[in-house]
Parts: C-alpha cells; structure tokens; sequence
C-alpha cells in the first residue's frame, strides 16, 4: 500500500518465525514502523538452537539451502557471514535391506536418470523395471500428481519405495504417493510436462544443471546451529527500531477504516498493513471474519507431528561408519526415519566439543500418531535400538533429549498449488493483507524468506513475486540425512 511504500506506514507481522522475521526486516529496510506480535515466549519458530551434555546444537531444522539465495544472503546482511559453514562431509547412507548402503548419486529427489545410477539399492528387478520406462507410453500429469504415483508408474514402486520415500520424509515428514509432484517437486513436473520418458526428463534436468555450473556446496549451517538464525534476525529487526513482543498472541483481525486492527488480548493493534505469517490454523482463525474463503481453504491444510531425539556420547565409546548420517525407507519397518551424526556433519560441532558425539534420529510421518504418544524415554530407547540395528552403537549416552514438533510440517497433497492460488486471491481482495510462510510456497528457510519477501512486495503494490511463487514454488530439498 502506498503508505508502506513512502516509509510512513504501520505494518503488524503476525508471527515470529523465519518468515515474519524475515518480512518484518525487509519492511524496515522499506522505512516502515514495523510490530510483530509473537504468541509464543520466543522467535524463531521450528528453529530452535539448543544444548546438550554442554554441546551447542540445533534442536529443529539443521541446515539450509544453499542453491537458492535468499537464507545465505540474509545471514550475510545480518552479520552471520563469518559463521556460515558448509557440511564437512556431504556423503550420506541408506538404511535399507539390513544394511547401511552408499546414498546413490544421479538422481533429483530419488528419481533416478539410469537405472545403473540405483546399483545395491534397488533389487535386480527393480532396477529393470526403471529399464522399461523409455518403452511406456506417456504418462499425463495433468494439472498436478502424486509423486510416488507418477514415479511408481515409470519406474516401479521399489524406486519410490526405497528412495523417493525417505527423501521427501525427510523434508515433509510426508507420504509420497500423497505429496503433490507440482508443489514438492516443480522443477520434475514441469520436465514431465514435456517428456515421454521420465528418466529422459531427469537427465535433462541434470544436464541444465550442470550446465549452469553451478559451484559451491548444496547446504549450509551457522555456527552455532540454524537455528540462532533467526535470533539474529530478531536482534538486527530491534536495532533498526522494530518492535517484536512476545507472548502476544493475535485473537482477532478486523478492517477498520482504510486500515487494519488486531486484537491483542485486552487492548488494539492498530495498522496501515498486516503481515500474516501464521501456521494455516492460526492464520485460518484470524481470517474468518475478513476473508472467511481464504480460511476454509487454510482449515484444510493438514499438518504432520514428528519428534527429534538428540544423544551425546563420550567420543571414547562410540565408532560411527563415515559420513553425515542415514536415511530410513518406511518399507523397511524400522522406527526411526533417519539419523544425522551431527559431530561429523558439522565442524563446529567436533570443534567445540572433542570429547563429545553428537547425533540425532527423527521419528514420526504424517499419520503415525502411536510412535509419538509414547514418553520420552520410550522414544530414546527405540532410537537406540535403531541405532544398535543400523551402526552397531551399543554404548550408553551420556545426556538425552527429545523435541517434539507437533503439527510440525504443512503437507503438500495433491492440488496444493492450486488452494494456495485461491487463498491468495481471496487475501489479495483486502487491501493491506497479505500471507506468507512454510504453508505456501515451500517448507525450507529460503522458501520462507522468498515467501516473506513476497508478501512485502504485494503490500507495496508488486505482485510480481507473489505470482511467480505461486506458480513455481521453491523445491526444498533433503540435507543429506536427518532434517
């Protein structure tokens, strides 16, 4: 809005995650007088750095992506560019067939580009059936698809089953014959859009990329952990004269005059804008009364629960195979979904503490709700017992805990693109509003600032970004094992 746009506007972020924080820094470096309200007693949403046994760690998400440009680039302008750190060691495993094996190399989100490139992952059979794909008659995506169902009929079920499974449950906490290929997978679906053979598209989709040279690592870390990202964020939002307040939850949301009013608990927010950077059921609430459309779009996005259980070992007891970790295909039957040794991924973990081994395993997907009623302890125990199955780790850790992420990661289903399209359109009718976050375009933290980014824009009268977003969402990949 124009008022926003000449730097005199007052705009209200609701919500303190990456995204709001992300939004309100951008509004402030646009002159605006910026408030974010915050229900919870601390910023940063699903990034939540941490201790344990005396070790700095992330206790939510752990790495970012480091293709896209806007996390790298805001960790740069907030003055983290001296503690960005790439993965020490980018080579993962799988868990599955009773052993670890090599993570394959050649493949966009387990999709494979030659049926060689899944040798001592697949059985013999399914790797022949990949062979059949360039024979199939076409297979139409139409306006969107599952990925496990589209990829299950080029390739066989084993390939979705064994790989594309565990690395988008890695991202999603998710099912792949569930998940949207339009939404998680966009660069794949837009190469389906114009190929008959499926590993005809990736190879493509390999050969641009490797065309565009792109250097430098996939994924990166902060000293320190991720997730002080977005308490630096917060710190650099108060010196440029925004206000966050904590422990303000947002009740109510109302148009009054050409602007806005939030109710916070007892008293007004008033606002020349709002930025709405809520999970889907907060921001559901809020928006019922002004775009009642836009909220039962919002009531229906499903969200899926998982839990992280972090243990520290005496380095002294434990011998790990090498690498950052494994992934967990949910055909095998096992516990946990994966498993990341943190003191081999990150080096400033090792660094600072060498008489230490961090590592940590993920449980839960979207419709396990048994596995994540159970008590902490029961959760540590069936991590070691995955531990001992998988690596042979049998010592006792010295310190446990357990992070529950309830209602954790919006899921993509089918037609997402499309709800977000039409949620979009019923904001956009309301001067002054606009919605942003992990719900939308992309579950990563450049997802999210992209997303942030976005909504400012739209509240300045571009829209550009909004549509480009809502027709090509940002691919969040899988940071090697673990989250």
């Amino acid at each position: 809005m124009s008022a926003t746009g000449t730097g005199s506007g007052h705009v209200v972020v609701i919500g303190a995650g990456i995204a709001g924080l992300a939004a309100a820094h951008r509004l402030l470096q646009r002159g605006a007088r910026v408030t974010v309200l915050e229900a919870t007693g601390r910023v940063g949403g699903k990034l939540l750095p941490g201790e344990i046994a005396g070790a700095r760690v992330d206790l939510g998400a752990e790495s970012m992506l480091a293709r896209r440009p806007e996390a790298v680039a805001l960790a740069r302008q907030i003055g983290l560019a001296d503690r960005l750190q790439s993965p020490a060691t980018a080579t993962a495993s799988l868990w599955t067939r009773g052993a670890l094996r090599p993570m394959p190399k050649g493949h966009v989100m387990g999709v494979p580009g030659t049926a060689a490139a899944l040798t001592g992952v697949l059985s013999d059979e399914g790797l022949a059936r990949i062979e059949r794909d360039a024979d199939l008659p076409r297979t139409e995506v139409g306006e969107d698809v599952a990925v496990g169902e589209y990829v299950a009929a080029r390739l066989g079920r084993e390939v979705v089953d064994r790989l594309v499974e565990p690395l988008l449950g890695g991202v999603y906490a998710g099912d792949a014959y569930r998940i949207s290929m339009r939404s998680a997978v966009p660069q794949l679906f837009q190469a389906a859009l114009t190929h008959d053979s499926l590993t005809e598209a990736v190879r493509e989709i390999q050969s641009k990329a490797a065309a565009n040279q792109q250097t430098g690592p996939v994924f990166m870390g902060v000293e320190g952990g991720v997730g002080t990202l977005p308490l630096a964020v917060a710190e650099s939002v108060r010196e440029r004269g925004g206000e966050i307040r904590l422990k303000s939850p947002a009740h109510g949301l109302h148009r009054a005059g050409d602007g806005w009013e939030v109710l916070v608990d007892d008293y007004f927010e008033e606002a020349d804008a709002v930025v709405l950077a809520a999970p889907a059921r907060d921001a559901a609430r809020l928006l019922s009364g002004p775009a009642a459309d836009a909220a039962a779009e919002l009531r229906a996005v499903e969200y899926a629960s998982m839990a992280l259980v972090t243990l520290a070992y005496r380095r002294a007891d434990v011998t790990l195979p090498e690498g950052s970790g494994f992934l967990v295909p949910p055909v095998d039957g096992r516990t946990i979904k994966a498993s990341t040794f943190a003191s081999q991924k990150w080096g400033w973990i090792a660094d600072e503490n060498p008489d230490l081994l961090v590592l940590r395993t993920s449980v839960g997907r979207y419709g396990e709700t048994e596995i994540l009623q159970r008590e902490d302890a029961d959760l540590v125990a069936v991590s070691r017992h995955d531990l001992r199955e998988a690596t042979g780790l049998d010592a006792a850790p010295v310190e446990t805990r357990v992070t529950r992420w309830n209602d954790g990661l919006p899921q993509y289903p089918v037609g997402h693109h499309a709800r977000v399209a039409r949620i979009r359109e019923h904001v956009g009718k309301l001067p002054g509003l606009a919605v942003c976050g992990a719900v939308y375009d992309g579950v990563g933290i450049p997802a999210c600032i992209a997303s942030a980014y976005a909504a400012v824009d739209q509240l300045q009268g571009d829209l550009r970004a909004v549509e480009e977003l809502t027709a090509n969402p940002v691919q969040s990949l899988h940071g090697g094992a673990g989250e």
